[in-house]
């Protein structure tokens, strides 16, 4: 009973009906791999333009899939994805400069990633377009000028500077791929333009910290270059697991705390999960598997590898929480303006985002068209699909030929139980199961008695008629779509003594046509008028 201290009026808030039940996203994507340049964090990413950005372009399929997986993703119809670049751990430092003395102190640029992309970084420090008269040298405004170059190394000698009216070319020069021009700032530390704030929230590139060196700039109006970066040779299967703690050298608030799968494990609305250089590493593959059927909330996509036999299979797994599609398709990519042979991963990842957006996660992803796909490695017969469907391969046809277009025709797990063999149904699951998780994390601590019971059975049932009424269910009324038992037949005086309230659950899930049989026999017309 609440307590009533002294004589008066008191007005309460309460609650008794059921609280409502949001169903989470089923449509976001985290990608992991290598990247042209960019930050180790997770980087939410929602758009290829607003990739680009951040990561930069195709590196060429020799180095990563990466980017044309990304691109894949976007153009089959994904709206929103994690990207977490992965990173050698032989790079253990990124590129930096110290260019600026404000109050005994110097102000170091480092690049927002480790590796020796950051050496193709120039910084310019200028007087403000803005700067003001009369002000103190602690408030002095001024202009930082940012520029990258991709590829191999620039010569700062032949960089063609963007910001000069007039350009006199020389031989070799080269223009920057990226600019990023932040003018009046304030070196005032607490000033809401100061240079780090302005630097820290907008660039891409770098970041700004401060260091006890003094490196000042002989001639300001020179572009420094970044440098003392390390590159690591290749990657491994525990760069790809990432770590949780700092890898920097400067304050690891600046270019975040953890990196590879452990970072993406953090990121909550992750459901479908792809590593598309996985054909490179394959042992890769394992630790998206334990990702997966640890958190229980997200679905890895696999490419089987580029020489896979379709006559003699081999399974890597056996698993409820991955699908494994086959075989790679040909794409245009714009840097080379030639068509490359690219693993369908995130093309693939694109179709369950673009599915689970315009129709639901209980529709199986499959029938669709492979948007950017241009040819397949090898034509996939049905004799081929005979043999590759029943074991969990989800096969990509071309059906150009009765102007179909290219479709995804498979939508199985690679588990070998016949209760989880179609990916809507075990994303399904996925998806009451995190929606009813975090929906009734209001139950913890209430009273465990009837009345609670009661408003859970509520919560539950509401959730779940409004997903049999999206077609989510099987049956022509809720009754025979789900039930929900939360009282004395689930719960009983151990239970009670114990702090355990159980909820027991069950649910009809729509299982794809895989099949459509039309029996079709002849009938004599005195048969057919009888039967009318």
């Amino acid at each position: 009973m609440p307590e009533y201290p002294s004589p008066g009026v008191y007005v309460e808030e309460g609650s008794t009906g059921p609280k409502p039940i949001k169903g989470v996203s089923t449509s976001l994507a985290g990608f992991l791999g290598l990247t042209e340049r960019g930050p180790e964090d997770i980087r939410d990413i929602t758009s290829w333009a607003e990739y680009s950005r951040w990561f930069g372009g195709h590196m060429g399929v020799d180095k990563s899939f990466m980017s044309y997986a990304v691109q894949g993703f976007f153009d089959n119809g994904g709206k929103r994805c994690f990207v977490g670049r992965i990173v050698g751990g032989a790079a253990n430092q990124a590129a930096k400069v110290a260019i600026l003395k404000t109050e005994g102190d110097s102000t170091t640029f480092v690049a927002i990633g480790r590796g020796t992309w950051g050496e193709n970084i120039f910084v310019r420090v200028l007087s403000s377009t803005k700067a003001k008269k009369g002000v103190t040298a602690s408030r002095q405004w001024i202009r930082v000028q940012i520029l990258y170059f991709s590829g191999a190394t620039v010569d700062p000698l032949k960089i063609v500077d963007p910001f000069k009216k007039t350009k006199r070319m020389i031989k070799d020069q080269r223009s920057p791929d990226m600019i990023e021009d932040f003018d009046n700032l304030s070196l005032d530390k607490s000033a809401s333009n100061s240079v780090a704030a302005a630097i820290n929230a907008g660039s891409c590139l770098v970041r700004l910290a401060l260091s006890d060196q003094v490196i000042t700039l002989s001639k300001t109006n020179e572009f420094r270059k970044l440098g003392e970066s390390q590159e690591a040779i290749s990657v491994s299967v525990a760069d790809y697991q990432g770590t949780s703690e700092p890898i920097y050298e400067v304050d690891p608030e600046l270019l975040g705390k953890s990196t590879g799968l452990t970072a993406m494990d953090t990121v909550d609305e992750v459901s479908i999960l792809c590593a598309p250089d996985h054909v490179k590493l394959r042992d890769i593959e394992t630790q998206l598997i334990v990702s997966c059927q640890k958190l229980k909330d997200r679905f890895a996509i696999f490419s089987t590898p580029q020489d896979f036999k379709a006559e003699s299979p081999l399974l890597p797994f056996d698993t409820t929480f991955g699908a494994l599609y086959h075989p790679w398709i040909w794409i245009h990519d714009p840097k080379t303006r030639q068509d490359q042979l690219v693993p369908p991963t995130g093309h693939i990842a694109g179709i369950i985002a673009r599915t689970d957006i315009e129709q639901g996660v209980f529709k199986a992803p499959a029938n669709a068209v492979v948007v950017g796909a241009k040819k397949l490695q090898s034509p996939i017969t049905k004799e081929i699909q005979d043999l590759l469907n029943p074991i969990g391969v989800n096969c990509i046809r071309d059906f150009r030929a009765v102007g179909r277009g290219i479709r995804l025709w498979g939508a199985r797990t690679m588990s070998s139980d016949p209760e989880w063999r179609s990916i809507n149904v075990r994303r399904l699951f996925l998806f009451i199961e995190e929606s009813i998780d975090e929906g009734t994390q209001w139950v913890l601590f209430e009273p465990n008695n009837e009345v609670t019971w009661g408003r859970v059975r509520l919560s539950v049932s509401n959730f779940l008629t409004t997903i049999w009424r999206d077609g989510g269910l099987l049956g022509s009324k809720p009754e025979e779509a789900f039930f929900v038992r939360c009282d004395r037949t689930t719960i009983d005086e151990d239970d009670i003594q114990n702090g355990r309230l159980v909820c027991q659950i069950g649910i009809s899930p729509i299982r794809p046509a895989e099949f459509v049989v039309f029996r079709v026999s002849q009938k004599t017309a005195n048969r057919i008028r009888n039967r009318e």
